[in-house]
């Protein structure tokens, strides 16, 4: 009989690569941001302070400018839309597929005043931009934004 070493971490080698793949699996693209379980998927977005204006940028790939809609009510910013699923394809069977399609709806709270006629919102190369000018003599108002 011959003698084998024993490598007690030879077992946890395989453990670890299916922990390695789980995470790989479901955390490498987050699909859903804290507070947006029951409004579909999510999309990243920056929200720049500057003296002048809100900045926000959103991240929203393969949605149609129609689509989207952007409203500030009181002092609650909200972008919400519907990005479509492509035409199904007859005798195609897809291997994988990571993309969201449905609806989609964030809000923020602006917590400066803003000059409402002034807002602006743009949609291009699938990153939708809102700027916000800041005002100070400004009372609050509701507004939705047109998208150019």
């Amino acid at each position: 009989m011959d003698l084998v070493k024993w490598d007690p971490f030879h077992e946890l080698s395989g453990l670890q690569s299916s922990i390695n793949r789980l995470f790989d699996d479901n955390f490498r693209y987050p699909r859903l941001f804290p507070g947006t379980l029951a409004q579909g998927w999510a999309f990243p977005v920056d929200i720049k302070d500057t003296p002048d204006a809100v900045l926000i940028k959103a991240e929203i790939p393969g949605a149609n400018k129609e689509d989207i809609r952007v409203t500030l009510t009181d002092n609650l910013l909200t972008i919400r839309g519907e990005r479509r699923k492509e035409e199904k394809e007859e005798g195609v069977n897809f291997i994988r597929t990571e993309r969201s399609y449905g609806s989609f709806s964030r809000s923020f709270t602006v917590d400066v005043p803003v000059k409402h006629d002034e807002m602006k919102a743009r949609y291009r190369d699938g990153i939708l931009e809102v700027i916000l000018p800041k005002d100070t003599d400004a009372g609050r108002k509701g507004r939705n934004i047109e998208i150019q």
